[in-house]
């Protein structure tokens, strides 16, 4: 693999934003519509036939969730909101507050939370459960509790909309915010994402692939990558983050630098959460406005959940940034 030779900050001082954070602002992370994840691992499938597990592993998540995760295994504070029904919903807000996260989610009336099981074998098989449905209310509750952001915040926006959200959801919450000074983090595909670059969102993160089904092209080289990363920053993004899974990244930065990083070197393991980890590594690593070492942080926290069974965990991320060091 590629590696980009960059900084390595004194040990001492590797993780100096967690104090900022603390004392300073607040991360906020929504989830329209978290999931206990369910992974069953086998040794093969058989449509149509009784299958036994070989072992068994139970999760929280959705995109805005695993962001605060892995921003806690980095000593960084965040408050997940989002909607919760049900027995599942109950499950979810006790697991992440057990794991550190302040919890302020908006309680449906009806229904439960999904669950999504994930099954492991030869291939890999996936049932995603549909989550309750969102009731005018709930989205105005939702708004009260965004209303108490204040400027330097930092509002975490991830993943795709159910069907009961309006679909301008993200351009309806940016909209309500946009003039208090808050940095708002998009992680969505292609109309979700453009249609909210008038708001000038501090960072946005597609694939590379996601960026050439924007401009209905085929990007095969860095310079296209860049090139169109580039276009994203003129329709208003401040930072364009640009993941290439086992190709790195490359980062447009708010100064107009282009900063380019290899992957870590890992087995991988694991699918599920790797982006969402890039976006906490990259949140956690700009406090200090060093802008190449926040995507070094980034790619580390990427790669400690693609070589892990769950989410990244710290001692993992500090291994690989030791290997982009």
């Amino acid at each position: 693999h590629f590696f980009l030779m960059i900084r390595r900050p004194p040990r001492s001082t590797l993780f100096p934003y967690t104090t900022l954070f603390r004392s300073r602002t607040m991360i906020y992370t929504v989830t329209f519509n978290p999931a206990v994840d369910y992974i069953v691992r086998t040794k093969a499938l058989t449509a149509g036939a009784v299958n036994r597990s070989e072992s068994e592993e139970i999760y929280f998540g959705g995109k805005g969730i695993n962001v605060s995760l892995v921003l806690s295994e980095l000593g960084v504070k965040s408050k997940a909101l989002g909607f919760v029904a049900g027995f599942t919903g109950e499950a979810i807000e006790k697991g992440i507050t057990e794991k550190g996260i302040d919890a302020d989610f908006v309680h449906l009336e009806k229904g439960f939370s999904r669950i999504n099981v994930k099954i492991k074998s030869d291939e890999e098989t996936e049932l995603n459960g549909q989550g309750p449905e969102i009731t005018a209310k709930a989205i105005d509750l939702l708004f009260t509790k965004l209303d108490s952001l204040k400027a330097g915040d930092t509002l975490v926006l991830a993943g795709s909309i159910p069907s009961s959200l309006p679909s301008d959801i993200y351009e309806r919450i940016m909209a309500r915010l946009c003039d208090r000074g808050i940095r708002f983090v998009v992680d969505a595909t292609k109309e979700l994402l453009l249609n909210v670059l008038k708001y000038k969102p501090f960072l946005i993160k597609p694939n590379n692939f996601e960026l050439g089904e924007m401009f209905g092209v085929e990007l095969k080289t860095n310079e296209d990558i860049i090139k169109y990363a580039g276009k994203l920053r003129e329709k208003g993004a401040v930072n364009v983050l640009i993941s290439m899974a086992g190709d790195g990244a490359i980062l447009l930065d708010e100064h107009g630098k282009t900063h380019i990083c290899g992957v870590c070197k890992g087995k991988v393991r694991n699918s599920v959460g790797a982006g969402d980890s890039m976006v906490a590594g990259f949140i956690a690593g700009c406090e200090n406005g060093d802008y190449e070492y926040a995507l070094k942080l980034g790619t580390a926290s990427g790669g400690a959940t693609a070589f892990s069974d769950g989410l990244a965990e710290k001692k993992t991320i500090d291994e690989l940034m030791e290997q982009l060091a």
